[in-house]
């Protein structure tokens, strides 16, 4: 078995660019998020090789569905499952994830696209703008989730990468596009996405947790590697990485943004929680999902 590291992409290339807080001096007032639950729609694009459906890259139904039923678990802290915890810090986000029952032409559907690349002479991996132009929804409507068919041999190396959003939080220079032709949506391994029996310490669907998180505007818990900022949430303990970090607290091995196995990760705190209730609020591309038409 290939021994799995975990490989986030979201921050790998905009972290090149700046330091989190040369230009962010003032954090804008993140207030307690509203108690109705924000319902948001999602299109997952099964990019595969030509297998039948339920084979290899092709992914199945069951499979997908089981990835939004770990979403829901994770985001709303449901007892009795895997994305419960009693940390006094974490919270439930009051954020629900549904497959998008109407398509962009306002037709039914099962919030499920395929698109066959085996005739493909290469696939572009980890490029948004590859994959968006084989299969692309509105983003103002949905959030585009594209399952990417990587080789066995990634399997546990290659795990996911999101786009952030524009926001004026203090950190929002780690979510600056490396390229101009960048799509907004999700990207994950096919082998990672959803609950499986693949022999990985990502087979619970925590990968799509994670990135979505990045998604709705939270960085690694380290976020600029710097004790005093880090990723600008009160009530995660500062780190400076993700590994051994050296600000005098522990790796935040629970916390959903860190680089955890799948089955260490339970926690989104509070402040992240109000964070990303912040984006979807303000954010383009982020606050109109919650009037999408996708669920009408």
């Amino acid at each position: 078995m290939i021994k799995s590291v975990k490989t986030c992409y979201t921050l790998c290339i905009c972290i090149l660019f700046i330091s989190c807080n040369a230009n962010n001096p003032i954090q804008p007032d993140v207030p307690d998020p509203t108690p109705e639950i924000i319902i948001l729609p999602i299109v997952v694009h099964i990019v595969h090789l030509g297998e039948p459906i339920g084979v290899g890259t092709n992914l199945s139904v069951e499979q997908i569905e089981s990835q939004i039923r770990v979403l829901n678990e994770d985001f709303r802290r449901k007892e009795g499952t895997r994305g419960f915890n009693i940390d006094p810090d974490g919270g439930d986000a009051m954020i629900e994830f549904t497959l998008a029952t109407k398509n962009p032409d306002g037709n039914p559907t099962e919030g499920i696209v395929r698109i066959d690349v085996s005739e493909e002479d290469t696939i572009r991996f980890a490029r948004f703008d590859y994959y968006a132009s084989l299969s692309y929804w509105d983003p103002e409507s949905y959030i585009n989730v594209w399952t990417e068919p990587y080789p066995t041999k990634l399997l546990g190396l290659a795990l996911g990468f999101a786009t952030g959003p524009e926001t004026d939080l203090l950190g929002r220079n780690l979510f600056q596009k490396g390229e101009p032709e960048y799509r907004e949506g999700i990207l994950v391994n096919y082998a990672h996405f959803g609950e499986s029996n693949i022999e990985s310490e990502y087979n619970l669907g925590r990968t799509l947790t994670h990135e979505m998180g990045h998604y709705l505007g939270l960085l690694h818990p380290w976020g600029t590697g710097v004790c005093e900022t880090n990723d600008f949430v009160e009530d995660t303990p500062a780190v400076d990485k993700a590994y051994n970090p050296t600000c005098g607290n522990t790796a935040l091995i629970e916390n959903y943004m860190n680089y955890s196995k799948d089955r260490d990760m339970n926690v989104f705190t509070k402040g992240q929680i109000q964070r990303m209730h912040y984006v979807l609020k303000n954010s383009p591309y982020r606050n109109s999902l919650i009037h999408s038409p996708a669920l009408n």
